[in-house]
């Protein structure tokens, strides 16, 4: 039983650490570790809401709800998603992500509850609309997209700006601070021609030199 219940658990980190690694890849504020807790986390409580009150199931006059304890997770995991949704602009940011989070912890309790197969299924499914329905769809509306990361000095941000420049990319705002670390902390705010944009600005961001991103929406 207990190996059964380690492999439940197991295999939730292991599904919700791969969508992680694809929102880590797009520099999203959810990454791999917070997928990989959600999914882990939604896994134990399932495996404790089913399994974690054997010794008093029994006792006279005691009755137990084994579902109440998973139901919890459901609306419990809202809160962690709405931390990762900005307004800003008269537009909605951070939705993707959040969405992300609902479903990896939905695969996280499959995993629990010993489906595997449905919750490698759903897995499977969220990667592809991520990444294959993603470049396959059109693109052709413009997107508002912000960017935040730090630099070393002020070169490399001339650089990020002349190239968005270059690409056609309007600069909606652009603000910029030293941190306490002393390094200058960047937010941009661009519109640009296609959503696919993102990617392109992701490998501009890890060319420059001293540059660390924060996130990308």
């Amino acid at each position: 039983m207990l190996s059964t219940l380690l492999l439940r658990i197991a295999a939730a980190a292991l599904m919700g650490g791969l969508i992680g690694i694809e929102r880590e890849y797009r520099a999203k504020e959810a990454g791999f570790r917070t997928h990989f807790l959600v999914a882990l986390g939604a896994a134990l409580f399932m495996v404790l809401s089913a399994h974690g009150f054997g010794d008093v199931l029994f006792s006279e006059g005691t009755r137990l709800d084994v579902s109440r304890i998973a139901a919890q997770v459901v609306s419990g995991i809202g809160f962690i998603g709405a931390g990762t949704i900005i307004f800003q602009r008269h537009a909605v940011h951070g939705l993707t992500t959040a969405a992300g989070l609902w479903v990896t912890a939905a695969i996280g309790m499959a995993a629990g509850a010993g489906l595997y197969v449905i919750a490698a299924f759903t897995t499977f499914l969220v990667l592809l609309g991520l990444e294959v329905l993603h470049a396959l769809l059109p693109h052709t509306n413009k997107r508002t997209i912000i960017a935040s990361f730090t630099a070393e000095d002020r070169h490399s941000v001339d650089q990020l700006l002349e190239q968005l420049k270059t690409d056609g990319v309007i600069v909606s705002s652009f603000s910029s601070a030293k941190n306490e670390s002393g390094r200058l902390s960047v937010k941009i705010d661009m519109k640009a021609a296609h959503t696919k944009y993102s990617d392109t600005l992701l490998h501009y961001l890890r060319q420059l030199e001293g540059v660390e991103i924060g996130s990308i929406e």
